[in-house]
């Protein structure tokens, strides 16, 4: 949406990034290809290296925050090369509602996030999508592979890897479409489906296929979350007087 309105507004001096690293679900650097030549915006990809960050990989509460000021630093960094003067992001009103530590980073970096400036929601982003018929418009949304692995539960690429080949597995086999599969410690997978899906997943040849496969991925145990899906449920372990974002005071 940003990309869009960024390109209606500066025609070619206009770029869209995509950052490129192993918490990178598949087939998004594609979709995100294809989305940046409908819209006839000028596309660039980038690779970060968060993953060489200790910091990032002890996947503590404030991970985001690490991941972020990588991916600004980088972008800091060839603004020049792009001849561009500011970032934007893509946050709204509604990540306001929650844990967003990428945030402070955002800040420190002077990051503009256009649709929170001007109040959008979730929603209204949807909607003026639609509007403009762009095919994202009610694509689900896909925030980055480490931020299923449970907080604690040191990030690897192996467990990205993991994480992302079992999505892939139930988009692909099961046709399911908003959902997680969340990494939990001691290599247990915790899936979250819609409460209409748990029937069929809970089907018994459904059942032992799931495990079957998600065991040769390498996870140890299976589990399906009797709750169903909800976005951010891993933040819910968080108390909110033990947060404390680095970079902030």
């Amino acid at each position: 949406m940003v990309a869009r309105a960024a390109q209606q507004a500066c025609g070619d001096d206009a770029v869209a990034v995509t950052a490129v690293s192993p918490s990178l679900a598949s087939g998004e650097r594609e979709q995100a290809e294809q989305l940046a030549q409908q819209i006839g915006i000028r596309h660039v990809v980038i690779e970060t290296d968060e993953f060489d960050n200790p910091d990032y990989l002890k996947n503590e509460p404030n991970r985001c925050y690490f991941c972020k000021t990588e991916l600004y630093t980088r972008l800091g960094h060839i603004l020049p090369q792009l001849d561009v003067d500011v970032i934007a992001n893509g946050a709204n009103l509604d990540d306001q509602g929650d844990h967003r530590p990428g945030m402070v980073a955002a800040g420190e970096h002077a990051v503009r996030s256009p649709l929170l400036d001007v109040g959008m929601t979730k929603q209204d982003v949807r909607d003026l999508a639609q509007h403009w018929d762009l095919p994202v418009w009610d694509k689900p949304a896909m925030p980055c592979l480490s931020s299923r692995i449970a907080y604690g539960v040191g990030v690897t690429t192996e467990r990205v890897r993991r994480v992302d080949e079992a999505e892939k597995y139930l988009r692909e086999e099961f046709g399911l479409l908003e959902f997680r599969v969340r990494h939990e410690a001691n290599e247990l997978a915790r899936i979250e489906v819609s409460i209409d899906e748990l029937p069929r997943l809970l089907d018994t040849s459904n059942r032992l296929a799931i495990t079957a496969k998600l065991r040769e991925l390498g996870f140890a145990f299976v589990t399906i979350d009797l709750e169903g899906f909800r976005s951010g449920s891993l933040n819910s372990v968080i108390a909110v007087d033990d947060l404390q974002v680095l970079g902030s005071d």
